[in-house]
């Protein structure tokens, strides 16, 4: 303790209050005490591992914020603080110094002072004014990317901690893409919520782009859906490939026909993906192909439910994954026609962050995952 006390510039007394402080906010004894010194214990050796990930994250902002000066770098790593971050990541999300204060319980004038000592450590500007409210800077949102790591990191560590003592309540946070294969991601986490009964399990739908974004600030721990070009902050794991096929209602003229031409699909009207999505990219490579140009006749819809209603009412054909619309076929709703699409293969997998340590429940989502496409 003495030894740590002088190496990060502490009084002992407020170190050893510091870390009495962490141990009873954790609920854990991190430390073993004896005369010969202190020793972290098992539980402890875990969540420092989570503690060093953690600070890898601001390591990596203050590293690109100044590249060439190792003092400074230790000195923004030493001196910065968690009520900064967290009054960062909400006044940019929040895009208001008002709604933040109240959001975090602070007087505005707190709020802006922490702010500024923030921007002292950082050396420059972080948030602007706006007609609109306040606009965080291109580092401002970097350093909320990197916080945002942070924080997630830490709420792992504690997740772990409980796991140690067979307490799984910790969360997560799965993102699903629009037109994926429907039952893979219900039917996983209807099985992991009945082996950890106390786990926060939470499935969000919407946009790549946005989803994407979550996942790369830790707000989303994985990404379940068609995969993209790889990124170098992500890394993919493949599951499955689906076939499209052309979809419409019931009583369609196309739902009696063995075969096609693709100048015939090309006079269709259709309901197709949102440009630059992979879906949306085998339906014009079906034509590009070919050598005819993609339909123009098209509206554009990522979502399932709207896909299904537009089919229902109008002649519109659209390309989806037969087993999505299955209850809807059984149902006498719609009807896959019986002609085959060669080349229409998407690749469907997990998208994660790069070194992304799952723990241990979220590690048994992605076994069960993987099972269950394996056996359908």
């Amino acid at each position: 303790m003495s030894e740590a006390a002088s190496q990060i510039h502490l009084t002992q007394s407020a170190l050893t209050q510091g870390i009495n402080k962490l141990e009873s906010g954790l609920g854990h004894t991190l430390f073993n005490r004896s005369h010969a010194g202190m020793q972290p214990t098992e539980v402890g050796e875990l969540f420092l591992l989570r503690i060093e990930r953690a600070f890898e994250h601001l390591h990596e902002f203050v590293s690109i914020l100044f590249a060439n000066d190792k003092a400074k770098r230790q000195t923004f790593i030493r001196a910065i603080t968690s009520r900064q971050l967290t009054a960062l990541l909400h006044v940019v999300e929040l895009q208001s110094y008002t709604a933040a204060a109240q959001y975090l319980g602070l007087s505005q004038p707190t709020l802006h002072r922490t702010i500024k000592d923030l921007e002292q450590f950082c050396e420059q500007a972080l948030l602007q004014r706006s007609p609109t409210g306040v606009e965080p800077t291109w580092r401002a949102k970097q350093l909320r990317r990197y916080a945002s790591l942070f924080f997630a990191e830490l709420q792992q560590g504690i997740d772990e901690m409980h796991e140690f003592n067979g307490q799984v309540n910790g969360s997560l946070r799965i993102g699903s893409l629009p037109l994926a294969r429907s039952e893979i991601v219900p039917l996983a986490v209807l099985q992991l919520n009945d082996e950890f009964p106390e786990a926060s399990i939470s499935i969000v739908d919407g946009p790549y782009g946005e989803q994407f974004n979550s996942l790369l600030h830790g707000q989303l721990d994985l990404i379940v859906g068609a995969l993209r070009s790889p990124s170098p902050d992500t890394m993919q794991r493949q599951l499955f490939k689906d076939q499209l096929s052309i979809v419409v209602k019931a009583n369609h003229p196309l739902v009696t026909r063995q075969s096609i031409t693709a100048t015939e699909l090309q006079q269709f009207d259709w309901v197709a993906p949102a440009k630059s999505t992979p879906a949306r990219h085998v339906f014009s490579q079906i034509f590009v192909s070919r050598g005819l140009a993609p339909p123009s006749h098209v509206i554009e819809c990522s979502s399932l439910v709207a896909v299904r209603g537009i089919l229902l009412n109008s002649e519109r054909a659209a390309l989806l994954p037969a087993r999505q619309v299955e209850v809807e076929v059984r149902a006498g709703l719609l009807a896959v026609c019986p002609m085959t699409l060669p080349d229409t293969d998407r690749e469907i997998g997990l998208t994660m962050r790069k070194n992304w340590q799952p723990t241990k429940m979220q590690s048994r989502f992605l076994e069960i995952i993987q099972m269950i496409v394996k056996n359908s």
